[in-house]
């Protein structure tokens, strides 16, 4: 799998700056296991149909609707922009946290 693939990419994958960029969000994430049940849920829930049929063979969110977040978060062309924050998909994934939390039945865990 090539940084092509993955998703955001788009002209930043000839410098690697997509995979950088994911890679240090991954490693946000794992450092805060309180959140990892919250990036497995939204993984789920926004995991392409029929990931396991098309590389590059992860449940990752459809690239469309992927460009589409990146535009209306940073501006642009919807491609992941040089300076893009891992830190943002942390605090995305406290904000679904939250959400969910008080959404489920009883109010807040």
């Amino acid at each position: 799998m090539g940084t092509a693939d993955l998703p955001g990419a788009g002209a930043r994958s000839r410098t690697g700056g997509a995979s950088a960029y994911w890679a240090r969000a991954a490693a946000l994430v794992v450092a805060r296991p309180h959140l990892w049940r919250t990036a497995l849920r939204q993984a789920r829930r926004l995991a392409r149909p029929g990931w396991w049929r098309r590389p590059p063979f992860l449940p990752v969110p459809d690239a469309d609707y992927l460009a589409f977040r990146f535009e209306t978060q940073y501006g642009g062309d919807g491609t992941l922009p040089v300076g893009a924050d891992p830190h943002d998909l942390v605090d995305y994934l406290e904000w679904c946290r939250t959400m969910d939390a008080t959404s489920a039945p009883g109010g807040h865990r």
